[in-house]
Order: structure tokens, then C-alpha cells, then sequence
């Protein structure tokens, strides 16, 4: 991937700091980030629901045990076996990713939600249809913004910034959104000043966690920060 390609710069907003160029920053210092990890369209939309509030380390754990119970093959059929599995068993299968008992009910009903919406076409979103695919989503109890843009990106590779903890971080550290900019205020700051190319927003959020983790931590850690 070669940042910079098909940027507007006249049109960007500019705050402190150019949004696509902190991308270039955090791009050209650690590259490409892999994300995110699956063998699987069906594994990565479920680790995305199984990784709210917790370590990717532990959601991985947890999708480990379904795979290994052979829940994250063929899409469908793995979801209606999720949805008649007996909750106890689901429960015990999900318990290293943390509030097991909420995330099972959630995953019963993602999954169901597949099955009534994918039964006869594949696992497709045309990214044009991204804002209604979106909303229904968000129809699914449990289920917020940071999941569902989670799920639609990595899961189903649609141009939708994912916004997080770390996100909000490093922009108010920035001086680029005001204390109170709800999600969707911080979502389209990005959409606005960047390509609308999945794998761009893809490697964009990734280099934001990385620098969420090594520098921009709730005790900053500026030394050879590449925003500094």
C-alpha cells in the first residue's frame, strides 16, 4: 500500500495536525499491520463481537475454542449451529473473551441475523449500501457502533472508520475534536480527509492502536513518539 494515493489535500480539514498525513507518519514507521487476524470471513466478523471489552488476546482465545469445536467453517452452517447450541455449552466456549453470558446472547443473535439476511447470497455488502447495512446491524441488542463498523471493515471489507478509546486518545491529545465529539462526529472527521478505501481505514485503525499501545497510553509516553 503506498500512502497518499488519491488525496484531496485542499479540501481536507486542518486542525493541529492533517489527518491523512498522521497516517503517513504512523504508516511510515511501522508499516503494514496485518489486520485482522482470521482464517475466515465467519471468524473475523465473531472475533469482532467476542473482543468488546476485552484483549484481543482473550477474544482469541475464545474464537480458538469455537474453532476447534468446528463453529467458524462454512458461514451459515456454522451459524445455525451457534444458534441451536445449548447457551451453558456457548457460554463455556466464550468464557475467556469476558462477559460470556452477554456476548453469548449477542452471538445467538448476530448469528440468527446472518442466517435471515445471507441464506441466499453470500456474505457481501456493496460498500454503496454501507449507512443501511450499518443501521441494521445496530438493530442487533448489544451491538454498538465500534463493533458493527468493526464487523462491516474487517469483516466485509466496507469503507467504515472504526473509531475506539485509542482514536479518541490520540486526537484530543492533538488538539483535533472537542471533549464532547460523539462517534459519529469523529468517524466522518477521518471519511472526510482520507480515501474512502477499506484497506486504508483498515491500516489507519490498526496504526492507531499500535500507537495507542506503545506511546499515546493513558499515561503518555511521548519519547520517539512519531507524532511527536
Amino acid at each position: 500500500m503506498t500512502p497518499g494515493t488519491g488525496l484531496i489535500k485542499e479540501k481536507a480539514v486542518k486542525p493541529r495536525l492533517d489527518i491523512y498525513n498522521v497516517y503517513e507518519k504512523l504508516f511510515s514507521f511501522w508499516g503494514p499491520q496485518g489486520w485482522w487476524p482470521g482464517e475466515s470471513q465467519l471468524e473475523i466478523i465473531i472475533g469482532a463481537l467476542l473482543a468488546q471489552a476485552t484483549s484481543w488476546r482473550n477474544a482469541a482465545l475464545a474464537v480458538e475454542n469455537l474453532k476447534s469445536n468446528g463453529l467458524l467453517e462454512e458461514p451459515l452452517e456454522s451459524s445455525k449451529k451457534i444458534v441451536d447450541m445449548p447457551q451453558r455449552r456457548l457460554e463455556e466456549l466464550i468464557r475467556p473473551s469476558g462477559y460470556y453470558r452477554q456476548k453469548t446472547l449477542r452471538l445467538k443473535s448476530l448469528c440468527k441475523f446472518l442466517i435471515e439476511n445471507f441464506a441466499k447470497t453470500p456474505l457481501l455488502i456493496e460498500p454503496s449500501q454501507k449507512l443501511l447495512w450499518r443501521e441494521r446491524f445496530l438493530g442487533i441488542k448489544g451491538l454498538g457502533h465500534e463493533t458493527v463498523d468493526s464487523i462491516l471493515l474487517y469483516g466485509f471489507n466496507v469503507p467504515l472508520f472504526v473509531v475506539d478509546a485509542y482514536t479518541r486518545r490520540m486526537l484530543g491529545r492533538h488538539g483535533m475534536i472537542g471533549e464532547r465529539a460523539g462517534y459519529d462526529e469523529i468517524r466522518l472527521l477521518f471519511e472526510k480527509n482520507i480515501p474512502e478505501r477499506s484497506e486504508i481505514y483498515n491500516e489507519y485503525h490498526a496504526l492507531i492502536v499500535r500507537l495507542g499501545k506503545n506511546y499515546c497510553r493513558s499515561a503518555a509516553s511521548c519519547g520517539g513518539c512519531p507524532l511527536a
